[in-house]
């Protein structure tokens, strides 16, 4: 698998039937049996299956292709949209921080405008000698 596909396991096929078969072919016990396919046996692999190539790996049967086909079309469009709504999500994230740090500015600056007025209001209060002053707030 490895000389024909490369190191890396995800361009690794599932299954490669002509890699089975040369394998298969080269004796040792049960490598006539191709396991995970029923009572699929090599033989019968290689006299009933359709060649279609789709990607990499070869089908079993046109129906199996086409279900691969319809699949793979599925993943592809079920992955643009899961792109689509992270790059949304990555947006609306930054444009709720840029908010906050507004709402967070406008916070401090009315704080800061109301400890002035309170200063503002006490200076007046002790500087008539009123003996009322007023309650802060």
């Amino acid at each position: 698998m490895r000389e024909r596909y490369g190191d890396d396991p995800l361009t690794l096929p599932k299954f490669d039937p002509d890699l089975w078969m040369e394998v298969g072919s080269s004796g040792g016990p049960d490598k006539n049996r191709v396991y995970g396919l029923s009572n699929t046996t090599a033989e019968n692999l290689q006299t009933a299956r359709s060649v279609s190539t789709v990607g990499s790996s070869q089908s079993v049967s046109s129906t199996q292709s086409k279900e691969f086909v319809a699949l793979q079309q599925y993943t592809t469009q079920l992955t643009k949209k899961y792109d689509h709504l992270k790059a949304e999500h990555a947006q609306q994230k930054v444009e709720d921080a840029q908010r906050y740090a507004q709402l967070k500015a406008e916070h401090a600056h009315q704080k800061a405008e109301h400890d002035q007025l309170r200063e503002f209001v006490m200076n007046i209060a002790s500087q008539s000698g009123d003996t009322y002053a007023p309650t802060p707030f």
